[in-house]
């Protein structure tokens, strides 16, 4: 096998439908995974799937993963079609932004419960499927999708996401401290500025596009490439033996800025 092949393979994205999930999906394709996506609405999983269809082999299922019921039944799903599972990325994520002054429970527990405490549940549940791939000669992977904002503070009033994110990294660890023995490697993406809906509203004003690029040493922003190539060395070979690591894919923003 070639050291970043992944010909066989079968992996899950969560929010695959847009954004860094559906660049995460796409590379994982290309490599030659055959990828599961999922997202909430069930016409933009449709639209996703049939995008990605040029790529390989690619399944859509419509899940809201803010509730673990669903987590559970995207899991389901999955094994009925599916002995094993050898990549999980767990991306599925939201944002909310409010003064601090006016912050409100709903926006808090949307943004806390799909960041944080669905990564968790979702591996909790894929776990059979997971173990089921899993040797010492290549591990199963699960893949979480943090930020930047996890690892310096953004000036933002977007206060659980920045927390939550910092929880998915850490969450990353403990997991890879438990998961490691059962020949399971957890790891962690930390993006920084991508186009994505998230985004959507620094990097469609041209003025705020040049400053967010400006924010990096790279002097741009990030390229559908630049995430892809991330996850498919995470999920080969060449990532076997990495597990409970946080790897800033930001051109450099979180880390010297």
């Amino acid at each position: 096998m070639e050291l970043f092949d992944l010909t066989g393979k079968v992996a899950v994205v969560t929010g695959g439908s847009r954004g860094i999930g559906l660049m995460i999906a796409r590379g994982l394709l290309q490599a030659g995974a055959s990828v599961y996506i999922s997202s909430r609405k069930a016409d933009a999983v449709a639209a996703a799937e049939a995008e990605l269809a040029a790529f390989g082999k690619v399944v859509g299922i419509a899940a809201d993963l803010a509730s673990v019921d669903e987590c559970r039944r995207l899991a389901a799903e999955v094994g009925e079609r599916e002995d094993r599972l050898h990549v999980l990325v767990n991306n599925a994520g939201a944002t909310w932004g409010q003064p601090l002054e006016d912050y409100t429970e709903a926006g808090w527990d949307r943004v806390a419960d799909l960041n944080m405490k669905s990564p968790f549940f979702l591996t909790q549940a894929f776990l059979p499927l997971l173990q089921a791939a899993a040797s010492v000669e290549d591990p199963a992977r699960v893949i979480n999708v943090g930020s930047i904002d996890g690892l310096h503070v953004n000036p933002l009033p977007h206060f659980p996401y920045s927390a939550s994110k910092a929880g998915v990294h850490h969450l990353t660890r403990h997991l890879a401290r438990e998961l490691g023995p059962k020949q399971i490697t957890v790891n962690a993406i930390a993006p920084g500025p991508f186009e994505s809906k998230m985004m959507a509203f620094a990097l469609d004003d041209p003025e705020m596009r040049a400053a967010v690029a400006a924010s990096s040493p790279l002097g741009r922003i990030g390229r559908p490439d630049d995430m892809a190539g991330v996850a498919v060395y995470l999920s080969s070979r060449a990532g076997s033996y990495v597990s409970g690591a946080v790897i800033p894919v930001d051109g450099g923003i979180g880390t010297t800025v």
